[in-house]
């Protein structure tokens, strides 16, 4: 019988072939919030600027209105956050996982996961 945990989901919203929000990018309009800027979310991500740059960047073309507001200048109050927009998209993103996960752990897809191995065979030419 397979684990309990072994089971996991991941959701992604897709804007064309770009991923709009997915769990990765939660987190780091997470950071961001905490943080107040792309810079300091990906330290706090161990990811780097420019990396956290191009996922705010895809994340703000994809969606009808920016997920993330920035603004010039550390000294003078710069830095980023969630516009309102960014707050609804996470907000009801994380609504999705919740409901996913509460589903994922009942009854719903215990079968499969029933039919799950706890480790994967050996590969033909391993054996």
């Amino acid at each position: 019988m397979a684990k309990a945990d072994s089971l996991k989901l991941k959701i992604q919203l897709l804007c064309g072939d770009e991923i709009a929000m997915g769990p990765g990018k939660a987190d780091l309009l997470d950071a961001i919030a905490a943080q107040g800027s792309i810079s300091g979310a990906a330290r706090a991500m161990d990811m780097s600027y420019r990396r956290a740059w191009l996922l705010v960047d895809a994340m703000n073309r994809c969606w009808r209105e920016p997920l993330v507001e920035t603004s010039p200048g550390r000294a003078k109050g710069g830095g980023a956050r969630l516009s309102p927009a960014g707050r609804r998209v996470l907000d009801g993103y994380r609504a999705l996982q919740a409901t996913l996960d509460s589903t994922a752990h009942g009854d719903l897809l215990a079968d499969l996961n029933s039919e799950l191995r706890q480790e994967p065979k050996a590969r033909a030419a391993d054996a």
